[in-house]
């Protein structure tokens, strides 16, 4: 089992990737990648998600495209990405989707993001670097992978090996985004 510094090691090494070997990720990495989602904890263990690992190449350039903004010029690395994760998220048990309407919070979404969390992190174990887009055209990608009327695209993760060259991440200073007791 990995200790504490080595966890938060990971976690200090792992950042957005947007340029990608030309090289193939081994299906065993990304089984045991997606393996990390499906066992994410969810709200009422209701598992509001289902992943769809595009490796096909024509099937990729496509999910990739719809990933793209010209005007904005975003996203176009992803096209090189040998693996994208398409994160679908799905209806929730009953049980959640109550505690949603009482307490007025859709917690499909938090669940999507902390199995996303869960995915990119085992990434980085496996050696593979990754980058999370938010910006997806949900009714291109549906129609291109089948993903039925009940699920929605929320979230591509593009997986592939990097150069690995660390960049200096810019964060908040710890005593401006913890504290103990109280605000």
């Amino acid at each position: 089992m990995i200790d504490g510094n080595g966890m938060l090691s990971l976690i200090k090494n792992r950042q957005s990737d947007r340029k990608y070997l030309d090289r193939p990720v081994e299906r065993e990495k990304i089984e045991r990648i997606a393996e990390a989602g499906r066992l994410s904890p969810s709200a009422c263990n209701g598992q509001p998600w289902h992943f769809i690992v595009v490796d096909e190449p024509s099937l990729r350039a496509e999910v990739a495209a719809a990933t793209e903004s010209k005007v904005l010029r975003m996203n176009s690395f992803v096209r090189d990405a040998p693996v994208l994760i398409v994160i679908v998220r799905e209806k929730s048990n009953l049980t959640s989707r109550a505690g949603d309407l009482i307490k007025q919070k859709d917690y499909s979404l938090m669940d999507v993001g902390i199995a996303t969390a869960s995915m990119v992190y085992q990434a980085a174990a496996e050696g593979l670097g990754t980058c999370i887009i938010g910006w997806v055209n949900d009714k291109r990608i549906r129609k291109v992978l089948s993903v039925p009327s009940s699920g929605k695209v929320e979230l591509v993760i593009s997986v592939g090996y990097t150069d690995n060259r660390l960049r200096d991440k810019s964060r908040k200073p710890p005593g401006e985004v913890i504290t103990f007791n109280k605000y």
